[in-house]
């Protein structure tokens, strides 16, 4: 009936997709394409100011002050963003930051929450 893959955690065949992400609504896993199993390929890879491994959906903290370009407003040390999403690029983070709106954000400048 459908060509979508069965979830990898509970093996449910009732998955969708979403912006280039499979997901199972019975379990709420949620995974790539091109995963296999637990791990997925040599993708994208990006670390934090501390060298830490990030992924889509994480929380991260802002270390530096950053200045919105175009704009008088400053994102703040200690801002937190929520549901970060990786992009390919200078600025490697996609992100929606409360008060000011979507940005990207370079991962140097973010630590892991």
């Amino acid at each position: 009936m459908s060509d979508l893959p069965n979830c990898p955690q509970c093996q449910s065949s009732y998955t969708y997709e979403d912006r280039g992400l499979f997901v199972c609504p019975e379990c709420g896993h949620e995974w790539s394409g091109s995963e296999t199993g637990a791990e997925a390929d040599d993708g994208l890879k990006i670390s934090d100011a501390n060298g830490n491994p990030l992924a889509d959906g994480d929380t991260v903290t802002v270390i530096k002050d950053l200045r919105v370009k175009g704009s008088s407003s400053v994102v703040k040390v200690g801002t937190k963003v929520k549901n970060i999403r990786l992009v390919e690029g200078d600025h490697d983070i996609d992100c929606k930051i409360d008060g000011i709106g979507p940005m990207k954000l370079k991962s140097e400048f973010v630590k892991k929450a």
